[in-house]
């Protein structure tokens, strides 16, 4: 995104609205800090600024991975889906990628306001490759994973996004270990980071990771995105 300086009055009304503070004041007008900038469209979209100063310059690869990840307006080629580009193992109970016996992990590296290079990203997938666990395919940021070293294309480790996601699936034995490479992985990271987890019920109800989490003593939140009838599971 770029400011027209001879539109832009320096009313510092768009500032507060960039959501990786890429947006500050010189000689009384308004600059993006194009390093810090993830192309997310925000600032545009809100429509405050008076004189409407902002636009969308062409963005050509490597940058265009920025609007990819950040825009969420955005609609991934490889999935056909706006944002993230995935419906995300949150929906399992209608798409049912995640069988009996498995544990899907979605590990959400960046947030509004602090943002991740992709560097950030490449530091986890390598770990993961490492442990030679199962990318989910339908993520579109798979798509960009050397499944075997877990690099990514080296031309995009200096561009930053608001966040992305790596989704995997392990067998539910393995879980305490991949977890524990998350979290050594984590402490590396110059970005903070999510972790999700999702399984299918046992016939008890309760589902497959829960008691081995407990066991470890590792603390969680129960949450889904739970199927109100308007979807129908593709698995029984």
């Amino acid at each position: 995104m770029l400011i027209d300086q001879e539109k832009c009055i320096g009313c510092k009304r768009c500032v507060p609205y960039c959501t990786s503070h890429a947006i500050y004041l010189k000689d009384k007008k308004a600059i993006i800090d194009l390093d810090e900038c993830t192309e997310c469209g925000v600032c545009f979209r809100v429509g405050v600024c008076p004189t409407q100063a902002f636009y969308q310059q062409p963005l050509a690869w490597p940058r265009s991975v920025r609007a990819i990840y950040s825009d969420p307006l955005n609609v991934h080629k490889e999935t056909g889906l706006a944002g993230r580009g995935t419906e995300e193992i949150k929906t399992n109970d209608v798409t049912g990628r995640v069988k009996h016996g498995f544990i899907g992990i979605a590990i959400e590296l960046g947030r509004p306001g602090v943002g991740a290079r992709m560097r950030e990203l490449e530091k986890m997938s390598i770990a993961l490759a490492k442990a030679k666990v199962y990318f989910e395919p339908k993520n579109p940021l798979t798509n960009l994973i050397d499944k075997e070293t877990g690099h990514l294309p080296s031309e995009i480790l200096n561009e930053k996004v608001l966040s992305a996601i790596i989704e995997i699936m392990v067998p539910k034995e393995r879980l305490l270990e991949i977890l524990k490479i998350i979290q050594d992985t984590g402490k590396t990271l110059d970005t903070v980071f999510s972790l999700g987890a999702a399984s299918r019920l046992d016939s008890d109800g309760r589902w497959e990771g829960e008691k081995l989490l407990s066991t470890a003593g590792v603390y969680y939140r129960p949450n889904a995105k739970i199927n109100v009838g308007l979807g129908r599971p593709l698995i029984p």
